[in-house]
């Protein structure tokens, strides 16, 4: 078929639905000789001819009757294509790059994003799982839309805070039942003496802060053990190895029951959710950020 004639064909069907070549160049915002020259071009096109007066009016010859059935077929299925494209472009899904450490994706992405995905929400997410100093520079670089962070600093305009925590030392419990209430540590000194020290990775905040603890108290670990998450160092002290310090949200709530834990003697730390300055609040977008505060607020008094 020649698509070239489609605007043709349709003029035909509206002069065909209107019985007039002068109604249906109103309804077509065009002149009456336009919409003639249209139908004579598929009449010299195919040796036809698609329409006969009758009085002042046309109506379709038998060319034409044979014509319109598939004619109507034709642009009902446009208009059904038209009305897809439609609906697509209105629930245009938005892609969001977000960063996040592994404890707070575990503790508060996780469940905003069940509850989005089960309410079909039009988002689409890409994940990087680091520590918040790389995800406040990937957020500052424009490289994600949102990054939730653990920090110290100064608030700024695109950021909104979520919560303080506090941070734990953690170490198993030898011999412990697993029902009973959580026991203290041993006196750090004397623990650091006696299994290896479990620490982030240098330029992390979680590293930060227990460096400082370290110099401040001038304790100097027997061994140390190097991990690049939260979850993998609480890992391995559920599975009774080493000691480590934690933040607050990265705790399950068996944890304080099966585990020694103490809370240590640093300042809470800032949790925020940090924007791109330009990513644009439309709806489903407000819907997240919202489910985060709303998840943190929720979360917090178990903690």
């Amino acid at each position: 078929m020649d698509a070239a004639l489609i605007p043709a064909f349709h003029d035909a069907l509206v002069v065909a639905q209107t019985g007039s070549v002068g109604e249906a160049a109103r309804r077509l915002h065009k002149t009456a000789s336009a919409v003639s020259q249209q139908i004579r071009r598929i009449e010299a096109r195919f040796g036809v001819s698609l329409f006969e007066r009758v009085g002042r009016g046309i109506r379709p010859s038998a060319a034409g009757e044979a014509l319109l059935g598939s004619l109507t077929r034709l642009f009902d299925e446009a208009a059904s294509l038209e009305t897809l494209l439609g609906e697509m472009t209105a629930a245009r899904v938005t892609t969001l790059r977000i960063a996040a450490s592994d404890y707070l994706g575990e503790a508060l992405l996780l469940p905003v994003l069940r509850r989005l995905f089960e309410e079909g929400a039009p988002l689409r997410f890409e994940i990087t799982t680091t520590n918040s100093v790389e995800a406040g520079r990937l957020v500052a670089a424009g490289q994600v839309d949102v990054a939730m962070v653990s920090t110290d600093r100064a608030l700024s305009a695109d950021e909104t805070q979520l919560c303080t925590q506090q941070f734990f030392w953690v170490a198993p419990r030898p011999g412990a039942k697993r029902t009973g209430a959580g026991t203290t540590l041993e006196p750090l000194r004397t623990r650091l003496g006696k299994a290896p020290l479990l620490r982030l990775r240098a330029g992390s905040q979680g590293r930060r802060v227990l460096d400082e603890i370290l110099g401040r108290l001038r304790l100097r670990p027997l061994s140390t053990i190097d991990l690049p998450s939260v979850s993998l160092l609480l890992s391995y002290v559920r599975q009774g190895l080493g000691m480590g310090l934690v933040p607050g949200l990265a705790l399950r709530s068996d944890d304080r029951r099966h585990l020694a834990v103490e809370a240590a003697d640093v300042p809470a730390i800032d949790v925020r959710l940090a924007c791109r300055p330009t990513l644009k609040h439309t709806k489903p977008v407000a819907r997240f950020l919202d489910g985060l505060v709303a998840e943190t607020r929720k979360q917090q008094p178990s903690r």
